[in-house]
């Protein structure tokens, strides 16, 4: 007998179906293009016009229908394909992704250690891995969720469950983790020259928000496990999809041996990693010998790449997969081609998002946004959640969380300095509000790669599916976040070493 959907699940239904009769990806984001360059005339027209509240800079609306909007979209277009930041990040890591996966290693890893562990562990440690994966910046967004989808793939769950754990982990718990990353680095430094607008000798550290960023890990891989378990696998149900195109699951000869290897030739890479980092001067240590920030840190995407390959290569020789180059080429060919489809979207959603930017139109709506919450009369925590829920949708406009903060930072940071409350804490609940709707919003640069992952297990899977398939976390995540920050809030708890809600006297 079927289980009666409670109101909720019927609501997704409706978002799933109404989402899939939208046009394919490429042709909505065309679509959305050209009602920018609409807009952008339109406001332009008007004499639109915004202060930058970072800069100062007056900042006219561009109309892309005039001459200048014409050369720039002519001229533009392939740097604006080219040039879009997550093409290289997604094409660069499946090479290595790709030959490890091609070569059986993925596979054979799976089915014998992570298939071992207690099916409810597996659940959990795959938010787990995403949320902490943002040490490694955006890799893994890239890495987690096709990763999360096969393991689910193998052990008879449903794949998109899978994937959808792992996705939420790495995109909606960016601004969790257990260490300090080069996220809490960026945004203390914007929000140090915003708090210097009030007092010039105001210093925020990246560890301001650490204690709150640890507690975030382990509620929110709760959270995450039990919305996967509870709620996203049941509206699923069972995976009838058999078999996925170019499943390997012959048992390879030396499959043990080359496991073996692998492990051996990944330990004895990041062996020399770490020396290099713990030698006098490394070339990747930062100056003073820092971690954060680093050409460590800013180099850990072709870190993570070298070390796909290198574990593919030792795997791959040991059971005879690869016998020479032209098998390892042959490998990350086919893994490029199954991303054929991303790539061709990419070209649509770059467009789509240099021509919002040329603009000015995210910037405009962004200010006058923060204007008009600011001239709400109500005070405490109120005003806090009503600024999280500004972030959250202020995120449909612009993904880039420095780029946000760089706008939101010199209006709210001052603003909430003058009303007592910590810069920090600031920052925090500004955190708070743009990580939980990072997966939902059609503009995050990584939705396009796990619809891509998606089609893989189910082809008729298009942007409602992902909807609502990702919409459950992204509410959970909001709705515990401000709970634990009222908690912090009302108890006084540090959001880091010294750091509370309020500035001190």
């Amino acid at each position: 007998m079927e289980k009666k959907k409670g109101f909720f699940g019927k609501a997704l239904d409706v978002i799933e179906r109404v989402g899939n009769k939208l046009p394919d990806p490429f042709v909505l984001f065309v679509m959305l293009a050209a009602l920018i360059i609409v807009l952008s005339a339109i406001f332009s027209m008007a004499g639109a016009s915004v202060i930058h509240p970072g800069t100062g800079e007056e900042l006219d609306i561009r109309s892309l229908l005039s001459g200048e909007g014409l050369q720039f979209m002519l001229t533009s277009m392939l740097e604006n394909f080219t040039g879009f930041a997550p093409l290289g990040l997604v094409l660069a890591m499946m090479l290595g992704i790709g030959l490890a996966e091609k070569v059986g290693l993925l596979d054979y890893a799976i089915r014998k250690t992570i298939l071992k562990s207690p099916p409810f562990l597996i659940t959990y440690t795959l938010v787990f891995v995403g949320i902490l994966g943002n040490i490694a910046s955006d890799a893994a967004a890239v890495i987690v969720p096709p990763l999360g989808a096969l393991v689910f793939y193998k052990i008879g769950r449903h794949p998109l469950a899978g994937l959808a754990a792992g996705f939420a982990g790495a995109g909606a718990g960016f601004t969790a983790n257990l260490f300090i990353a080069g996220t809490d680095a960026l945004l203390a430094g914007i929000s140090t020259e915003a708090a210097q607008i009030i007092d010039e000798s105001f210093v925020v550290t990246p560890v301001d928000n650490w204690f709150f960023n640890i507690a975030s890990v382990f509620v929110l891989t709760i959270v995450g496990g039990l919305i996967t378990s509870k709620f996203v696998e049941p509206r699923l149900g069972e995976y009838t999809g058999g078999a996925i195109e170019g499943e390997n699951t012959e048992e390879l000869p030396n499959a043990k041996k080359g496991f073996i290897t692998a492990i051996i030739a990944g330990l004895v890479y990041w062996g020399v990693i770490v020396a290099v980092l713990m030698m006098p001067d490394s070339p990747l240590t930062g100056e003073d010998g820092t971690i954060i920030p680093s050409p460590f840190i800013d180099g850990i995407v072709p870190i993570i790449l070298i070390f796909f390959i290198i574990i593919g290569l030792a795997f791959g020789i040991v059971t005879g997969k690869i016998k020479s180059g032209k098998d390892m080429t042959y490998y990350m060919t086919e893994s490029i081609k199954d991303m054929a489809g991303y790539i061709v979207l990419v070209f649509a959603i770059a467009q789509f998002i240099a021509y919002f930017n040329w603009s000015n139109l995210g910037t405009w709506i962004a200010v006058n946004g923060a204007e008009f919450l600011q001239d709400i009369e109500f005070t405490g925590f109120g005003l806090i959640v009503a600024y999280i829920l500004f972030t959250s949708l202020l995120n449909f406009l612009i993904t880039s969380g420095s780029a946000k903060w760089a706008i939101e930072a010199p209006i709210f940071v001052p603003m909430f300095m003058q009303l007592g409350y910590h810069p920090a804490f600031t920052q925090m609940a500004y955190r708070i509000g743009d990580s939980s709707v990072n997966i939902i919003t059609p503009l995050f640069p990584y939705m396009v790669i796990v619809l891509a992952f998606m089609q893989r297990y189910d082809k008729n899977a298009s942007i409602g599916t992902y909807i609502s398939l990702m919409l459950p976390y992204s509410i959970a995540f909001l709705i515990t976040w401000i709970i634990m920050l009222a908690i912090w809030f009302y108890t006084g708890l540090p959001y880091g070493p010294g750091v509370g809600t309020y500035l001190e006297g």
